[in-house]
């Protein structure tokens, strides 16, 4: 170890022990509006953004503009006969306020299928990287690329007017959300399948090409990817990607930096990350366990999971205080689809087994699953077993929400973002002023 990396331990590890007493004993005492657990709690729960695409309840769940996911399920356009939402109809909903028609749909469709395009310098950046570099990396760089055709950032440079901000942010957003699938499936094909790409399928809608592109040309497989694609599109503001888009946006930095910013937020391991997390934990446990292991058998390795300092991946959530609906709803597909797979079913068992486990350590405020929990279950089904792939997928539904709100941000012109920060001597200070004052 180096002198200064060795005196920067010395310094800093002792230190990070302190601090942690120290917000265990103050962190109730109030500094104005807020308290000195906030100040360390990564602003959990802390109100300071708004945004109009979705809103997280602890206990209901999420809602897009009202709506719950049942409900979308139920009330947004389908393919004639389908049974699975069309993601294209879940973005007007969130830009519009509103629930659209079958019409206001296939417009979309229409647009984007226009756009849809993606110049060849995109692919070149992504191929100058070697093959094995992780597909989360390949994507961002893919969009980083993209944004040599950023409308804004032309607009911007010639002079607009600020209230004008959003008419060439619309043009990005539409071209973003038309191209992501064919990038994130060339990112697929080049990465699992020897670069044996597949060209897209204008009669399909946005879900299904993108499934097709992938290779999955199943009608199930379809339904799945609309669900999917549907169900991860937003989370409310406060999260990692839709935080970081609004973030690098309020720089006025044009959609393709502020979302590939987004994704490399999404690609850490406490978010988008952990759908490919989950699954890996469970075919660990089957390769120890044996298969079709007992509910017995599940909650002792969740047991010795956590005795090894680890955590269950996909269950806790930073808001979520029930189980998600997102869960349920890749659930209910399951029932009707798959309902005797073996790995669906350890999910299920798992989520029997796991909540009273974790809550009875008396350190998890949420021991239910989340999303991630169950998603990797339904893909592995249908033979995509390349995990580190997932949040590829993740990614290009989440572009929905935060593109929306990105859009909205630039119609209500909103501030750059830039809260206020103190030291860790401040706050000594400040909370021995209160308790003085007591």
């Amino acid at each position: 170890m180096g002198n200064l990396k060795q005196k920067f331990a010395e310094k800093a590890i002792p230190l990070s022990a302190e601090i942690k007493q120290f917000v265990k004993e103050n962190g109730n005492v109030a500094l104005g509006t807020f308290t000195v657990e906030d100040v360390y709690a990564g602003m959990k729960g802390v109100i300071g953004l708004l945004t109009e695409t979705s809103l997280l309840d602890a206990n209901e769940g999420i809602r897009f503009r009202g709506y719950s996911i049942p409900e979308l399920r139920k009330f947004l356009p389908k393919v004639p006969g389908g049974t699975e939402p069309l993601p294209e109809g879940l973005f007007y909903l969130m830009l519009m306020g509103e629930m659209p028609t079958y019409d206001d749909v296939l417009e979309i469709q229409a647009n984007w299928r226009a756009r849809a395009e993606v110049p060849q310098h995109v692919f070149n950046a992504i191929d100058a990287l070697p093959v094995t570099t992780h597909p989360m990396t390949q994507f961002s760089i893919g969009i980083m690329a993209m944004q040599t055709d950023s409308h804004f950032a032309k607009a911007y440079r010639e002079g607009i007017n600020k209230k004008d901000y959003w008419d060439p942010t619309y043009e990005d957003v539409c071209d973003l959300l038309a191209r992501l699938p064919r990038i994130a499936a060339y990112i697929y094909r080049r990465t699992y399948k020897n670069g044996e790409h597949i060209a897209p399928n204008p009669e399909l809608d946005w879900a299904a090409n993108f499934a097709h592109m992938l290779g999955f040309n199943e009608n199930e497989f379809y339904k799945l990817m609309r669900l999917y694609l549907t169900i991860h599109a937003d989370h409310e503001g406060g999260n990692v990607s839709a935080h970081t888009t609004h973030l690098v946006g309020s720089a006025l930095s044009d959609p393709y930096l502020a979302f590939s910013a987004a994704m490399n937020g999404l690609a850490g391991p406490l978010h988008g990350l952990a759908n490919q997390e989950v699954i890996r934990w469970i075919l660990d446990l089957r390769a120890e366990i044996g298969n079709n292991p007992s509910k017995e058998q599940i909650a002792e390795y969740i047991q010795n999971t956590l005795k090894a300092g680890k955590v269950v991946p996909g269950y806790g959530h930073a808001v979520l205080r029930k189980t998600d609906p997102r869960f349920l709803a890749q659930q209910d597909f399951a029932k009707t689809y798959m309902p005797e797979d073996e790995l669906v079913n350890i999910v299920w068992n798992i989520y029997e087994v796991a909540p009273p486990i974790l809550e009875n350590t008396g350190k998890i405020k949420n021991p239910w699953p989340n999303v991630d929990a169950h998603s990797g279950a339904l893909l592995l089904h249908y033979g995509m077993n390349e995990y580190d792939f997932y949040t590829v997928l993740f990614g290009v539904s989440r572009a929905l929400g935060v593109m929306a709100s990105l859009l909205w941000d630039r119609v209500l012109g909103s501030p750059i973002e830039r809260p206020k920060s103190v030291t860790y001597e401040w706050l000594k200070t400040a909370v021995a002023v209160r308790k003085s004052a007591i």
